[in-house]
């Protein structure tokens, strides 16, 4: 088996857009139609352009993992969740955005932040990114989040990391910003060993 030169790792190409079309202006994200010169052609895709995201994985003393469960409508499930949000505020840092999520949606506050992983959630139909953040040293926020429509009713639950793991791998849940928040952050507990 041939040894690999660099390691491995995602690659840009802009091809020419040579027409972008806003098809539809929603209220949180839109949906583009761009025709793009490609090889010897030109190809036609439809996308949905997010404004990108972040996601908590918060890590308690106990190695317990916070986790939240909603109504998704979409999927028609509450399906359980990692505290996440939109980066929809304008010239804020992921990171920033990550500590105000993570107030709003569960009334914690982390001392301690590191990025975890970043991931794009579907390249194929969209170009969200979403940042995971592993935050520890957590503690109460002082000021609890009025909530309303499906964040009225979060469930927010506190699970050993390694019971979200066999979830994960058993298929008992299925969001994958949380199966990839969840092994990533597994695997960088195994690694610090």
């Amino acid at each position: 088996m041939p040894e690999s030169i660099e390691p491995l790792r995602d690659e840009p190409f802009e091809p020419e857009v040579l027409q972008s079309e806003l098809v539809y202006e929603g209220r949180v994200w839109d949906v583009r139609s761009d025709r793009v010169r490609y090889g010897d052609g030109e190809i036609v895709r439809q996308y949905v352009d997010h404004t990108g995201a972040v996601a908590i994985l918060a890590l308690d003393d106990d190695g317990r993992v916070l986790l939240i469960q909603q109504y998704r409508h979409p999927i028609r499930h509450r399906d359980w969740e990692l505290p996440a949000g939109l980066l929809d505020v304008e010239g804020e840092e992921p990171l920033a955005a990550a500590q105000r999520e993570l107030a709003e949606e569960a009334d914690l506050v982390a001392a301690h932040w590191e990025p975890l992983v970043s991931s794009w959630t579907t390249p194929g139909g969209n170009d969200e990114v979403i940042h995971i953040f592993l935050a520890t040293g957590i503690s109460s926020a002082e000021n609890p989040h009025d909530r309303e429509d499906e964040e009225a009713d979060i469930r927010v639950e506190w699970v050993p990391l390694a019971d979200a793991v066999d979830a994960v791998l058993e298929g008992r849940m299925h969001n994958g910003i949380l199966t990839i928040g969840v092994l990533a952050a597994a695997q960088r507990l195994r690694d610090r060993g």
